[in-house]
């Protein structure tokens, strides 16, 4: 009778160490997925459309078949709508000089614009460009995007912020992080299919951020895209077609925007 109860014991503990192992094995598989290093991407470019080299690119945004880009500078600052396939400017507002010219998206039927260290977003109507309105933040601005709830806003620091889009007061932030490490000078930004893709400023890759937990998913590999001597024409400029899924780049003084596939990187 104790042999048999020995016995039943022994099974009991060994079921209990299978399933533990078993567990153990599962979840270090599992881990990669959630917890590992973010995944690399490089490009392949499908086009290559003609871009105003005078257009020191700090927002771009794609938007029911229409281009809109804001360009930067003291004096040079505009909100322009473009032709993709010529790269002429079909429409433009030009800010005062005083103003530098930031991030931009659309929400609905208004185009909103930031300015750089003036503290200050401009909200236009979408096809007239006459100016709506404005509202005031407390950084400075670089980056701009939608997500469809929230505008998310980038201030060459390591963290997004989300504005109301109808009170443009801030609801919420996020710290961006590539494992423990802060990932700073976040630029340009476009929200594509649930993530926020992010030009980091001087460096030629964009991230792919989790816009919930701000957690760094992915990193595109841009080297090569565009060679220039200038150091001040930087990647700088993301859009995204929604409806025809298609990946827009380019850069500040930039002659080229760039369609672009991206594949894992071997």
């Amino acid at each position: 009778m104790e042999k048999e109860y020995l016995f039943a014991v022994l099974i009991i503990a060994a079921v209990i160490v299978v399933g533990t192992v078993s567990l153990v094995l599962l979840n270090s598989w599992q881990t990669p997925n959630t917890y590992g290093s973010p995944t690399l991407y490089t490009y392949h470019i499908t086009h290559t459309y003609p871009h105003d080299t005078a257009a020191f690119t700090e927002g771009l945004v794609f938007d029911n078949g229409q281009l809109y880009e804001s360009t930067g500078g003291y004096g040079t600052s505009s909100l322009r709508r473009i032709n993709l396939e010529n790269g002429t400017v079909q429409q433009e507002f030009l800010l005062p000089n005083q103003y530098y010219g930031e991030g931009l998206t659309v929400v609905n039927g208004s185009l909103v614009q930031l300015t750089w260290q003036n503290k200050i977003g401009f909200i236009y109507d979408k096809e007239t460009f006459g100016l709506l309105g404005n509202f005031s933040y407390t950084t400075e601005g670089w980056g701009l995007t939608y997500d469809g709830r929230s505008l998310i806003m980038s201030d060459g620091s390591s963290n997004l912020y989300f504005l109301n889009p109808t009170t443009y007061q801030r609801v919420g932030q996020v710290s961006v992080h590539d494992g423990n490490t802060p990932v700073t000078n976040i630029n340009e930004l476009e929200y594509v299919k649930g993530d926020v893709y992010a030009n980091i400023w001087l460096q030629q890759k964009i991230a792919i951020i989790n816009p919930q937990t701000g957690t760094v998913k992915g990193w595109i590999d841009l080297t090569g895209l565009y060679q220039s001597n200038d150091p001040n024409a930087v990647l700088n400029g993301i859009a995204y077609d929604q409806k025809t899924d298609r990946l827009f780049i380019t850069g500040k003084d930039w002659p080229s925007l760039y369609q672009i596939t991206i594949t894992l990187k071997t």
